[in-house]
This record gives structure tokens, C-alpha cells and sequence, in this order.
């Protein structure tokens, strides 16, 4: 009985095994680098490392906070004493701002960056040993500083934490400079340009990473090489054969050598992923960038994005762009004030100054010649006219 019953359950012990199960792969999990943007909630007080992995992430936000640092530029001081007028632009042009950089200009380019992303700026003045200048101007990190506020909502200060966690007052409060970028009621750290930018910023680079692990999948070419046939142990012998075939195949093709695979019976090769469509991302990624561009002030096509064969920059748009700049520049005034008239008090001169900015010119050549040519023809109609009187 024992005997019989082995030989009963052997045919189904080999169709058991006939039927085990087939290996699957499944992708891993890719996800882009900046994962700040996914786990993004918005808070009252802007979050500047989210706010840094963003502009890193998009090239657009950072090539708009680059040309917005470049057209605020231009910054000329004049006193009232002119015998001090000559050394105060010898001391905006030399005075260290750190890093091997030299003259206001590079701190304020430094100073608006962090205004910009942050929200907020925090400077020093440093001045001389002998007390009879300033030795250097330096940038903060402004997430090392916070702010105190007294009774007096014109009273505050700059505080610090120390090691235990203690916050205190940082000495010398007439040497420290502070910028809130746009603050509102109750916000007294200003809101960054990019605080509404996260969530979208987010979604396109999940777009940008599908796409490139679709490229990554299809661009590729992989192959699936099925052999029909009845199963057995035969039947995986000659897989195995027509695997290791394929597979030297394969190798020599990347090492410049062309072979053929020839294999007998029904073998059927495929292309992975040939009959698959990847989905258009254009209007998508456009519709996101729109949206991220609206919220610099800037026009498209200065950063690059040409989105119409005949986008020029209107008179209208010129007249916008000039107006946020002069609105940038307006809270970088307080800054180079305070800096100058603290130079001409230690050097014993009238500390009153006036802050000049040079003009904003957005025109392209072709305009500014038409626009001069246009003003000598009126000057000149002027003149013929007193001529004639």
C-alpha cells in the first residue's frame, strides 16, 4: 500500500513543481533629489532651506533672482560735503564685503540674494580699530537670527541662540543691519519671493523625473525574448541556451562587434516599451512655469523662454519691470544710508547723504536709437520755431 500510494503521488508532486512560480521584477522607487518640495506645508515664517533646495532645483526661479540682482545694481551716493564726496566713492568702491569681494555693490548683490529667497537680510558693520571708519560690511545668516520686539512696535532686536538653547541679545545694535522683504502685519521676518512656489515647483519635478526614467526605460532599448514550446525539463534547457546566446549577443554589440542570434523553434523578441506613448508634458510644464514666472515680475522671454515667435517687450511691460525694481531698490535705501553716514561721522564730516540709483534700461538697441533720433527731430523742430519768432 505504502508503495502504491508513492507512485500515486508523484505525478502530482511533478505538476507541482511544473507549476512554480515565475520570478517578477518591479522598479524601484525613483524620486528627484529635492525632496524638501514634497513634504512642503506652508507656514507663517518662511522656511529657508526649502526655499534654497527650490531655487537650486529650478533653473527658471534661479535665473530670475540672478537678473533681478543685476538690474537693481548701479548705486552712486553723493554728500553734502564735497571735499569728503571724493573719498566716500573711494570707500563704496574698496570697502571688504568678505569672500574676495571688494565695493558696495557686491554687498548689496549679496545682501538683496538673501532678501530675495529669504525673505529677510541681516548685515554687520564692522568698524576700523582706530575708530575712524569701517573696516568691512559683512552678510549674516539669517537663520541664526531672530528677532525680539519691545513694547514699541519700532522697537526690536537682534537676537541669537547660544549652544543651550538660550536666546539673547546680540551686542552692538547700531552696527547691525536688518531688511524684511515685503513684511506683513504680525510677520516681522518678510515673506520671500518664492513662498507661493513650492507646491507647484513640486509637481514639476515629478514631471521632469517621469520623464526622464521614461527615457530612461524606452530611449534605452530593452529586449523580451519568449520561447513557446511545451514545458519540461528540455524546455529549460534550451531558455537557459537561448539566454547565454542572447546575452553574448548583446555584449559584443557594446564592445563594436556585430553577431547574429539564430535560435530554432517558435522564439518570438520584442521591444520593451515600443507600443507605449509617453505622455506630452509640454502644456503641463508650461502652464507651471507661467505661474512661476508670474510671481518674479519678470517676462518670459528673458529667461529664456520663448513661448511666441513675436514676444518682444512691450512699452507697458518695460514700465512694470522698472516699477518692481524701483520698489526692490527702495528697501535697500535704509542699508547704504546707514552705511555712508556712519563712514562720514566717523570721518567727522555732515552724515547727510542721498542715495542715486542709475537709470533701468530695458529697451533693446534699435529702440533707444529710434527713441534719440525722435528727440533731436523734436529738438530741432523746437529750434526752427524760436528761429522763426
Amino acid at each position: 500500500m505504502g508503495g502504491s500510494r508513492r507512485n500515486v503521488d508523484l505525478p502530482r508532486r511533478k505538476k507541482e513543481r511544473r507549476k512554480a512560480a515565475a520570478a517578477v521584477q518591479l522598479r524601484d522607487a525613483g524620486r528627484h533629489p529635492f525632496m524638501q518640495l514634497d513634504g512642503y506645508v506652508p507656514l507663517g515664517r518662511g522656511e529657508t532651506a526649502l526655499y534654497r533646495a527650490l531655487r537650486e532645483a529650478v533653473p527658471v526661479v534661479d535665473a530670475a533672482v540672478c537678473k533681478l540682482i543685476r538690474l537693481c545694481g548701479g548705486v552712486s551716493v553723493t554728500c553734502r560735503d564735497e571735499e569728503a564726496q571724493e573719498d566716500l566713492e573711494r570707500f563704496l568702491r574698496t570697502v571688504p564685503v568678505g569672500r574676495g569681494q571688494r565695493g558696495i555693490q557686491s554687498f548689496l548683490d549679496q545682501y538683496l540674494d538673501s532678501m530675495l529667497v529669504c525673505g529677510r537680510a541681516v548685515g554687520e558693520i564692522v568698524p576700523a580699530r582706530d575708530g575712524r571708519g569701517v573696516a568691512a560690511l559683512l552678510c549674516g545668516d539669517v537663520d541664526r537670527v531672530e528677532i525680539r520686539e519691545g513694547e514699541s512696535p519700532l522697537d526690536f532686536a537682534l537676537c541669537a541662540r547660544d549652544s543651550d538653547g538660550t536666546v539673547r541679545e546680540l551686542p552692538r545694535q547700531e552696527l547691525l543691519l536688518f531688511t524684511p522683504f515685503q513684511p506683513e502685519t504680525g510677520a516681522p521676518y518678510g515673506a520671500s519671493m518664492l513662498r507661493s512656489m513650492p507646491f507647484l515647483a513640486g509637481i514639476l519635478l515629478k514631471i521632469f523625473q517621469a520623464m526622464g526614467k521614461n527615457w530612461e526605460r524606452m530611449g534605452n532599448v530593452r529586449f523580451a525574448v519568449v520561447c513557446k514550446g511545451e514545458d519540461g525539463a528540455a524546455m529549460q534547457d534550451r531558455c537557459g541556451q537561448v539566454a547565454r546566446e542572447w546575452s553574448a549577443a548583446m555584449q559584443a554589440g557594446r564592445d563594436g562587434t556585430v553577431r547574429d542570434f539564430v535560435a530554432a523553434g517558435d522564439v518570438e523578441i520584442r521591444t520593451i516599451g515600443a507600443d507605449n506613448q509617453i505622455l506630452d508634458s509640454e502644456v503641463p510644464v508650461r502652464q507651471i512655469l507661467e505661474q512661476l514666472v508670474a510671481k518674479t515680475g519678470i517676462p518670459p522671454f528673458l529667461l529664456g523662454l520663448s513661448w511666441s515667435s513675436t514676444e518682444r517687450m512691450s512699452s507697458q511691460q518695460a514700465d512694470i519691470m522698472t516699477s518692481e525694481i524701483a520698489a526692490i531698490r527702495r528697501s535697500l535705501e535704509p542699508v547704504v544710508e546707514r552705511v555712508c553716514e556712519l563712514w562720514l561721522r566717523l570721518q567727522g564730516h555732515d552724515s547727510r547723504v542721498e542715495v542715486d540709483w542709475a537709470d533701468v534700461n530695458l529697451q533693446d538697441e534699435e529702440a533707444q536709437a529710434r527713441a534719440a533720433l525722435y528727440r533731436a527731430q523734436a529738438r530741432a523742430v523746437e529750434e526752427d520755431g524760436d528761429a522763426d519768432r
